[in-house]
Order: structure tokens, then sequence, then C-alpha cells
């Protein structure tokens, strides 16, 4: 649950990015090794066999109940080569220490994936929050869990009719459980506000949504150190979507109060990202996630004040290039978030045509 693909591929996005400072340069984690990014943290990264080809993973030191040992933050999705560099990192990595517990930010496949391996493997406790738990574990029941038949009709009521596209999201109902075939039953809740004690630090939980149901993105304020998960992204923009379970969520409002959060933090501040690389410069970057939008939003605007659209019409101007299936999903989903952002600040309509789809318009002449 992804972009549809990397979006910083362009000049202005190289532009942007000069903004931002990245203290490791261009070094990066071999397979199966970390890099020290800052005491007490160990930077992971795995390959995912997505465009987006890659997540960070965090190892913190820690110690509880007088044992010491190491947190992990995020587990990569369930894959055997995943298993295998992460046995690298128990062999090379954890100076002979053990896994005290499992943190996952949210639910996404690529985060979540191996929780159950890594907290059986060492038999310690999932942490993460109740809403992000109780969706994985239904994602993790297959078919019977997220609703292909339902995610069909959800993109073909805003537009998306090719019944051979239809077709193949109903094929894809085991997708989720594919990467997560289940989620530890137990689990320690986070909540906005906690202050979790690893290695003798404190680590602020903040929550976000838009991405996920109940981002918990981890401050430390002793080291200005923010793991920022999947919400604060260097390069990219987190996919911000609706989707049929919440068919009329406003992701795009909430995502972009979820930032603001992280203007309280300390200019200097270091964001281990979820990809990408680690980096300073993140009131620029909450800048220009902000511009990004605004940018989209008077796009979708004009759009539809010139004729109702649909979020499937408005595919060719948000996204400049040929998706895949796969990257369509996605694509739907953040058109959709930003055509209901202009409803509900009310200067859209929404009607269904006689076709049975959602088009969208100025409030005159729909």
């Amino acid at each position: 649950m992804k972009p549809p693909e990397p979006l910083g591929a362009n000049p202005l996005a190289d532009e942007l990015e000069k903004q931002l400072h990245y203290p490791l340069g261009e070094t990066l984690p071999a397979p199966g090794n970390a890099l020290i990014v800052a005491p007490g943290v160990k930077w992971l990264r795995m390959g995912l066999p997505f465009a987006l080809n890659h997540i960070n993973l965090w190892l913190l030191s820690d110690e509880i109940e007088g044992r010491a040992g190491w947190s992990v933050v995020d587990c990569c999705i369930s894959s055997e080569p995943a298993k295998a560099q992460w046995e690298q990192v128990f062999a090379h990595e954890l100076d002979g220490l053990p896994i005290l517990r499992v943190i996952v930010t949210h639910m996404h496949p690529d985060h979540i994936g191996l929780a159950h391996w890594l907290c059986e493997r060492w038999q310690v406790r999932l942490w993460i929050s109740a809403t992000d738990h109780g969706l994985a574990r239904i994602g993790s029941q297959g078919p019977s869990g997220f609703s292909s038949e339902a995610a069909a009709d959800f993109f073909a009521l805003h537009g998306l009719t090719d019944p051979a596209s239809l077709e193949k999201i109903r094929g894809r109902g085991s997708y989720f459980s594919s990467l997560v075939p289940a989620v530890p039953r137990q689990y320690r809740r986070l909540q906005d506000g906690d202050v979790l004690t690893i290695g003798h630090r404190g680590w602020r939980c903040i929550s976000g949504y838009g991405h996920a149901p109940e981002h918990i993105a981890l401050y430390c304020d002793e080291l200005q150190v923010l793991i920022g998960g999947d919400m604060m992204l260097p390069r990219i923009s987190t996919n911000v979507s609706v989707y049929d379970q919440e068919p009329e969520a406003n992701a795009l409002k909430q995502f972009l109060d979820s930032i603001d959060k992280f203007k309280a933090l300390p200019t200097q501040t270091l964001t281990l990202p979820a990809h990408g690389k680690p980096f300073t410069g993140l009131h620029a970057r909450i800048g220009q996630l902000h511009d990004h939008h605004a940018e989209r939003l008077l796009e979708v605007m004009q759009a539809c004040s010139d004729q109702p659209r649909s979020a499937a019409e408005l595919l060719p101007l948000l996204f400049k290039r040929a998706l895949d299936l796969h990257q369509t999903t996605f694509a739907m989903g953040e058109s959709i978030a930003h055509l209901h952002a202009l409803w509900f600040e009310g200067r859209l309509q929404r009607r269904v045509g006689d076709d049975g789809v959602y088009r969208f318009g100025a409030m005159t002449g729909i």
C-alpha cells in the first residue's frame, strides 16, 4: 500500500530535494547489515518486490525488566528473502543480544508482514495502534478479510468501469494475506502522546491519519530523532487514499493535519523515513507536501469546474504516465482523496450519473 511508483524521478523533485540534507550522503546499509544513525539507533534496509523497492527498518538499543536487547521498528513483508536478511541481522547486528519487542508503525504489508514471525521467533510482544492491529488481523484472513468484490464495486462507482480491470481487482482477494499471512493475536496498544522508554530514553508516540488508519510515528527529544514511518518521506509523496472500507473518508485533510503535528519538533530533527534516506529539513518537507497537494487540488478544481468529473477521469491529469493495474488502484484512491477534500470543503458537489458513476462538479452547473 504505497504510491503507484516513486514520484520523485523528475526535475522538480530534484530541486525540492536540495532543500533537504542527508547526513549520511549516498551511504546505504548493505542487505542484512546495519548503519548507526544515532546513539543506540541502527538503520536496516530490505528489498521489496514493488516499484518502491525497499523499506527502512530500525533497531533501537533497549532494556526491558533488566534484560538488554533491541526493539525492532517495522518488519518488511512476509517473504523468504526478507526472512533470510533478518537471519543475517540476528547473526551480525544484535551484538549477541535478543529482540525484546516488535514495534509496528502501521498495518501496511511492508511494515507488519513479518511481525508474527519475529514475535514468535523471539517470544516477544507486538506494539501497535489498536486500529491498525484490528484491520491487519482482518486482512490477514484472506478473501474473507478485505473484500475484493467491494473494492471493485467502489472503484466502479468512481468511474473505473473497464470489465477486465474490475475482474482482476476481484481476483485479488488474497493479496494482503499473501504478504501478511498472520498477525499476533495479542499486542500492546500505542496511542498518541504515549511515551515509551526505550534504552533509557523517552520516545513519544505521534499519531497520523490519511495514509493508514492510525499510524504511529516515534520521536525522541533527547536524540532529536523522528522515526516517521510513511508519514514523512523525503522525496516521494506518501500515498493518501480513500478505499471501500471507509468510502466517505476525508483522507487528504487528515494527512495534512497530521503532518502539521511535526512542526512543533526542532528544526534540526533527524527524520528516519520508511523509504528514502535519513534527512534533516523536516519543516521544509512539511511545506513541500502542503504545496504539492495544494497544486493538485487546484488542478482538480479547475478540471471539475469545466465539467463534472469522476475520479477515473482525473487519472491522466494527476498521473502523467502509464499505470499498471496495481498502480491504478493506488492512483484511484488518491484521486478520490483529492475530490473528497474539495467536496468536504463545499467547493464541489457530488452526483450519481445515469451510468451509476459518481462525478464531482463545481457548486453551480452540476
